[in-house]
């Protein structure tokens, strides 16, 4: 049977929250309740209200504050990712990722608003189809398959094979012999995906009839693909790994169009960043990306910064957008310089192999003394 899903990250308004209140849970552990989590409500980038989490994980925050639109919740506590949410978010649970070691790890996480909807995570990749019935696959893993919507649905792909094509999407298991239903478009499902120390994308569920919502790939260079999409489908649980993998990516994007949040978001990244303030210019260009994921400038601002705060496994993350997004005539030098930092970071890293076929990379796109020199570097290894 299903998993009941839960939220992973807004898990929904729960009874047992009040209004005035959010709740904090730790997405890889069932049950458990995160004590003495820094809360803050943030407007403009500017923080506005704090609490910290009670040995429940309940935060209490004014109501009237959390129902605000314009608000963006930021969730911290050392040992895990920070966790950021656009609100109106009162009553609500939220799941937090424990920061991930390797450089190639990555963890996805599911959530839904509606009661009595039964979702459950999938993730395929070659010979392998994690989900509720085979919850282990090879260096992957489903670490929560809860029964209510009160807990986190969690997926952590503990290191990412090089070569291999990963493919993640969300079933409506209860409504799999009607493939027809709108209850997976109206369900408000969330998918969260964390790398390192930080979440670095956001999925809202589209608004499309259909039971199977087939939300990124992964290529065999570690590039997301966003297919975010419906489909109809009467494949069952153990049948849709394979399906998966068949499943058509998403065509050509055309040039996303920077809304205006986007760019003010992005311009207020700027300004943190040349501040000093890294951790504020993060927020910002996280926001800028969730607000338009094609935003290649904001993805690109938001690499150096994490190069800056030294995490090795965003700016990795970054980068690997960075050239699936450059476009125009200096799109080789910006895919140089993406790949050239990626070899660097696995070299620091001391995964020379990796380094190398960056390096190599980077120089087929433009060669360059740099990129010469270094691969003579990793090569004696």
């Amino acid at each position: 049977m299903g998993s009941n899903g839960v939220g992973s990250h807004p898990t929904g308004s729960d009874r047992a929250l009040p209004d005035n209140a959010i709740g904090v849970l730790d997405a890889t552990r069932a049950d458990r309740r995160i004590e003495a989590a820094n809360v803050e409500l943030r407007r403009d980038g500017q923080p506005t209200l704090a609490a910290a989490s009670d040995a429940q994980g309940r935060a209490a925050l004014d109501p009237a504050a959390l129902r605000d639109p314009a608000a963006r919740l930021s969730i911290r506590k050392p040992g895990y990712a920070e966790l950021l949410a656009q609100c109106p978010c009162d009553g609500r649970r939220y799941a937090l990722s424990p920061a991930l070691a390797s450089l190639d790890g990555l963890r996805v996480v599911l959530g839904w608003d509606a009661p009595g909807v039964d979702l459950d995570a999938h993730l395929s990749f070659p010979g392998n189809h994690v989900y509720f019935q085979r919850p282990r696959g090879l260096e992957a893993r489903l670490d929560l398959d809860a029964a209510d919507r009160r807990r986190p649905e969690t997926v952590t792909i503990a290191r990412r094979r090089p070569g291999e094509t990963y493919t993640y999407a969300v079933h409506d298991f209860g409504h799999r012999q009607r493939p027809e239903a709108d209850a997976l478009a109206r369900s408000g499902a969330r998918v969260y995906v964390y790398v390192g120390q930080s979440l670095v994308r956001t999925y809202a569920v589209p608004a499309q009839p259909g039971n199977v919502w087939t939300v990124f790939r992964i290529d065999g260079e570690g590039r997301f693909e966003e297919i975010d999409r419906i489909a109809a489908s009467r494949a069952s649980a153990d049948a849709l790994g394979a399906e998966l993998a068949r499943a058509p990516g998403q065509a050509a994007v055309a040039a996303a169009v920077e809304g205006e949040d986007a760019v003010a978001a992005n311009q207020r990244g700027e300004a943190a960043y040349r501040g000093g303030d890294l951790a504020a210019a993060i927020a910002a260009y996280q926001q800028a990306i969730e607000l338009d994921p094609g935003y290649a400038l904001a993805f690109s601002n938001l690499g150096l910064a994490y190069v800056r705060k030294g995490r090795a496994a965003e700016a990795i993350w970054t980068s690997r957008r960075a050239i699936a997004l450059a476009k125009g005539p200096g799109a080789a030098t910006i895919r140089a310089g993406a790949y050239y930092n990626i070899g660097k970071l696995y070299e620091l890293d001391g995964q020379y192999e990796r380094a190398m076929s960056n390096y190599l990379a980077a120089k087929r796109e433009k060669p360059d003394k740099s990129y010469d020199e270094a691969l003579q570097r990793v090569s004696g290894y």
